[in-house]
């Protein structure tokens, strides 16, 4: 009785313990945390940081800073990492290292992302998942797993659920492979920003706004190109979009499968891209975002260029698309039961980098997918004339190589 009354009273004076403010954590969560605190501060190259099985709540940021480290737990299902009644620091898992792994744990509620790694080399990500419980909110963290200006990362068989922004989210950052995962219930399921030398292979998309997206924005460090997207799953991406008003994805149309966005030399292949209600594939300028009215910074090119299709599974989708200006364009041009094409495009073009109306033959769209045809929508007329075509986009592109990290099979 008394440690109750002593715990009630610490609650007010350091809280108030008003509606909505967590309970303080048991002696035993409380004594589990403070270890886990000293591993993560006190660790060194060669440190393994075990984590029982067992769901442990945490009320601070982990925050590590040393290199050649490995946190390991007993399984995304088993080591559950949850942050809902956090009162510190807005990520579940911060890391500022090289050589670092992550694996076999989950991270659940953080009030902001949930896995961040900041400026990492050597970066291993297996068997991770993150996850906002409640489902979808403009309340959650933007970024599930989220490696930014980081070299040489490996992110497989994780997942993410909820995000507000992308569940899994690559940006600023070089020679990546992101395999074997699954997103749902995210505003953008997977999503590769201004990075160079990205696969994105054999990943489940499904249930969010955008599946997977590949985009560059201005005012970044780096500009992206080299993106593989292939062997995934693409399907009923229709969620309605809870992104947070202003952000680059708050402009992403429920329905999405694959959205390309002003980034140059993309690869679309072997992939299953089906029931995704705007379109199954989108290639977009910077133009037709919601930041088309602020001036990108000098050297951004905002054109998609190199963008070569080819050898995809696609069906349905095109039927509902998000947005008024879609629908009506939809019905005016196929029918109240029609659907758009399988691949649409915003028809922005950079007339400088063409000669007598087109682009050198390594920069242009090219689309080898059977009878899949792309429905230029005319953005820069206001939907004025859109044109579906085929054989204008039948070219070939020289292939992508494959993406190599070091010291990972």
């Amino acid at each position: 009785m008394r440690k109750l009354a002593a715990s009630l009273a610490l609650c007010v004076l350091a809280t108030g313990c008003g509606p909505g403010t967590p309970p303080p954590p048991s002696d035993a969560e409380a004594a589990f945390e403070k270890k886990l605190q000293e591993q993560f501060l006190d660790a060194k190259p060669g440190s393994v940081i075990d984590i029982p099985a067992g769901r442990h709540s945490l009320t601070r940021v982990l925050t590590l800073r040393a290199s050649g480290v490995t946190v390991r737990g007993a399984g995304s299902d088993k080591t559950i990492l949850s942050f809902k009644n956090q009162v510190s620091g807005p990520e579940g898992m911060l890391v500022y290292a090289n050589d670092f792994t992550v694996e076999h744990l989950a991270i659940e509620d953080s009030k902001g992302d949930g896995l961040k790694i900041n400026d990492g080399e050597n970066i291993t990500i297996r068997d991770v998942r993150v996850e906002w419980t409640a489902g979808p909110s403009k309340d959650n963290g933007a970024y599930g797993i989220y490696p930014v200006k980081c070299k040489n990362v490996l992110i497989e068989d994780s997942s993410s659920y909820a995000a507000r922004d992308a569940g899994i989210y690559v940006g600023q950052s070089q020679d990546i492979v992101v395999r074997r995962n699954r997103a749902e219930r995210n505003v953008a399921g997977i999503e590769i920003e201004n990075s160079m030398r990205a696969d994105v292979y054999e990943n489940t998309a499904t249930n969010n706004t955008g599946g997977i997206l590949v985009f560059n924005m201005p005012d970044l460090t780096l500009h992206g190109e080299h993106t593989r997207v292939y062997k995934n799953k693409v399907v009923a991406n229709n969620l309605g979009n809870f992104a947070a008003k202003g952000t680059a994805v708050a402009s992403v149309p429920a329905g999405t499968g694959v959205l390309i966005m002003s980034n140059p030399k993309v690869e679309i292949f072997d992939n299953d891209i089906g029931d995704n209600r705007t379109a199954n594939v989108i290639i977009a300028s910077y133009f037709i975002s919601n930041f088309a009215d602020k001036k990108p910074s000098e050297g951004y090119d905002p054109y998609p260029k190199s963008i070569f299709i080819y050898d995809n599974r696609f069906s349905g989708g095109g039927d509902s698309p998000d947005g008024l200006d879609w629908k009506a364009l939809k019905v005016s041009m196929f029918g109240l039961n029609g659907h758009f094409p399988d691949v649409l495009w915003d028809g922005y073009v950079d007339t400088k980098a063409m000669t007598n109306g087109q682009y050198p033959a390594e920069q242009r769209i090219c689309i080898r997918n059977g009878d899949v045809e792309v429905l230029n929508v005319d953005g820069p007329h206001g939907f004025d004339k859109p044109k579906v075509g085929k054989e204008e986009y039948q070219c070939d592109l020289p292939k992508l190589a494959a993406v190599e990290l070091k010291g990972k099979a």
